[in-house]
């Protein structure tokens, strides 16, 4: 009873970080299962089962409130379930030993790529309005499902950056559509996922706790940013996932290092993700002051903000 409920309240936890940014719910739940045990392919396939009700849940309410594109949604989730459907029978095939470390590699890449993303960019808001072309998203879409079932998670964080960075569209649509055609890539991960491993080590229980966390949490997720400003809580997650991976990967039989080396490797990591959570509240304080000087959202991540 007390692993499902500290899995319903990671799920609570997870979705409220993935409605406002847009990523990490999947990443945060796989990471969690990794840590407590789960195979690789059923932790995924745990996490993108239970995705199909919170994606579901999260898209009716982003669609509530206006934040889904929908040409962006049509164009981007049949590609990314292609690529899903591929990811989710290629880690089954994949023997534990090897996927928990090839898992964790991806996450670890996945977090490092948060970590500085959000720590450094925020989120930026420029040139909106154009429409996002169709050679963009289908390949974005195809890689994206790809790592998605892999690494148990990433649709988000590879989508809703590269979506920001094209400055075509606002932040709450980038994320409100990532949100809404994950539902799409849960589905087709779930099934290939099934087709690979039929239901052989996929906890039911545990895919509920998760599910069931979640959906609690999509109502209120687009408003999380309004609390945690998404600079800071992208900095957070991402030093999350890159600390945890980073256990597994020592963990494991790829390497081998002495008690005082992976002691180091963990300050280092500490220290770092200290660094980069003050950096980003530092920098989300002076955005604030200066944006309330001039009577003006002064920070397209400010602004961001108060659209949501």
């Amino acid at each position: 009873m007390r692993t499902l409920v500290l899995l319903a309240l990671a799920g609570f936890l997870a979705q409220l970080v993935d409605g406002s940014l847009g990523m990490a719910y999947g990443v945060t739940s796989t990471t969690l299962l990794l840590l407590i045990g789960t195979n690789p392919a059923a932790a995924s396939a745990t996490v993108h089962l239970a995705e199909i009700g919170t994606t579901l849940a999260a898209g009716v309410s982003h669609w509530r409130l206006g934040n889904v594109d929908w040409k962006v949604v049509a164009r981007i989730a049949l590609p990314g379930a292609v690529g899903a459907f591929a990811g989710a029978t290629f880690l089954s095939g994949l023997s534990t030993e090897v996927a928990k470390p090839v898992m964790s590699a991806i996450l670890i890449a996945l977090g490092i790529y948060i970590l500085i993303r959000f720590t450094a960019w925020g989120i930026s808001s420029h040139s909106l309005h154009k429409p996002v072309r169709k050679r963009f998203l289908i390949p974005l879409g195809l890689f994206a499902g790809f790592v998605d079932s892999t690494g148990g998670g990433g649709w988000g964080p590879v989508g809703t950056p590269a979506l920001l960075a094209s400055g075509r569209m606002e932040p709450r649509k980038v994320i409100g559509s990532i949100d809404t055609s994950e539902f799409i890539v849960a589905v087709a991960a779930s099934v290939g996922f099934f087709v690979g491993l039929g239901s052989a080590g996929v906890n039911p229980g545990w895919a509920i706790a998760l599910l069931i966390g979640g959906v609690v949490a999509a109502p209120i997720a687009a408003w999380i940013v309004r609390i945690f400003p998404p600079r800071v809580l992208g900095s957070a997650v991402g030093g999350l996932i890159l600390l945890t991976n980073t256990r597994t990967i020592l963990n494991s039989d790829w390497v081998s290092v002495s008690s005082p080396v992976s002691t180091t490797i963990y300050a280092v990591i500490w220290l770092v993700w200290a660094a980069a959570v003050a950096w980003s509240v530092r920098t989300h304080l002076a955005d604030r002051r200066a944006a309330a000087a001039e009577g003006t959202p002064k920070s397209p991540e400010t602004a961001a903000a108060a659209e949501d």
